[in-house]
């Protein structure tokens, strides 16, 4: 269901002139200033983000920071979590509520707790919109909407790519993100959705925390324990794959033909590393949405009706030639 709300304090924001997409640098300052030749106000924007987690995560933010610019109108407030900690976030969250931003677009580190800090900002008139990331419970009566690829979707789509080249069955293992992020859960979710039934059979399942180093580790170690009897990995993410191909080669296995790994995310790297034969399957998990979140913040403050999930349209992978057409152009 459409989730509609009026900010009357800020409607006259939303008349800021033509937006336009450059480099913004990220402000740490509070309230609202002036945009420098004229005298509309700036809309502060606190973005409760990540931070440092791999190439996604830095083409997504820096995507994000590219698109809020004082050119577009906007003073943008990053701040990403320490060190990932939920905590860091939920006390930059409190301060963008304290110190009255207009707008606050949250990417949570982790699904849970997020409840008593998004009714502080529905009291204080202050839509929220999520990037990337769900939460648990899924309340939209507290946010605006929710901004990203379909993570279900997208595992769906890759499990029943290894259902399709295993038809004899196979052993499989997956290295899955950090747990109690809403991305891992809906990633096993759609993964598990295509492969009940067919003849895959898992054999071991263990973060890995979206870290190649991790990846490679822990595909080590697993391999080992199953007397390397493994047809099929399952990353979650592409540096977790890429550091588990690095381990079937160490442990005198080919990937792509001994071992197939699919993974999820469709950066330059993963892209180059089926195009390289290292890995079998990517399926892109599109970062690039700032201008779709642009274009919601401004109808959130306008009091316009935006629907409570927009999907961004992310595409699969599945050879080396498919990986290759589209090297020379990818942006992340």
């Amino acid at each position: 269901m459409a989730v509609q709300r009026r900010f009357t304090k800020i409607l006259g924001l939303a008349a800021v002139g033509a937006i336009s997409i450059s480099l913004a640098a990220c402000s740490s300052g509070g309230g609202e200033s002036d945009s420098g030749g004229g005298s509309d106000e700036l809309t502060t924007v606190g973005f409760v983000a990540v931070g440092p987690e791999g190439a996604w995560r830095e083409a997504n933010e820096t995507n994000v920071q590219d698109t809020f610019t004082e050119d577009a109108g906007f003073d943008l407030k990053y701040a990403p979590a320490t060190n990932l900690d939920q905590k860091s976030q939920i006390d930059a969250f409190t301060s963008f509520v304290d110190e009255g931003v207009d707008v606050i677009l949250l990417s949570a580190t982790e699904a849970s707790g997020w409840e008593d800090s998004l009714k502080r900002a529905q009291e204080a008139e202050i839509p929220v919109i999520l990037l990337d990331r769900g939460i648990e419970p899924d309340d939209t009566s507290l946010y605006v909407t929710r901004i990203a690829p379909d993570n279900v979707e997208v595992a769906k789509e890759v499990g029943a790519w290894a259902v399709e080249q295993f038809p004899d069955g196979g052993n499989y293992i997956t290295l899955e993100g950090p747990a109690g992020v809403g991305v891992v859960n809906e990633r096993n979710e759609g993964w598990n959705e295509s492969v009940e039934g067919s003849k895959l059979v898992q054999v071991a399942a263990q973060t890995a925390n979206w870290s190649a180093e991790e990846g490679k580790s822990v595909t080590e170690t697993l391999l080992k324990a199953n007397n390397n009897d493994v047809q099929m990995i399952f990353a979650q993410n592409d540096e977790m794959g890429l550091g588990a191909a690095q381990a079937v080669e160490e442990a005198g296995l080919k990937p792509g033909v001994d071992v197939k790994i699919a993974t999820i995310d469709g950066t330059k790297a993963a892209m180059q590393a089926l195009a390289d034969g290292q890995l079998s399957y990517v399926h892109e998990y599109n970062p690039l949405f700032g201008e779709t979140a642009l274009d919601v913040v401004n109808k959130a403050l306008e009091g316009d009706s935006v629907e409570s999930y927009i999907i961004v349209p992310s595409e699969a992978f599945d050879s080396a030639e498919a990986a290759q057409a589209v090297l020379a152009d990818r942006k992340y």
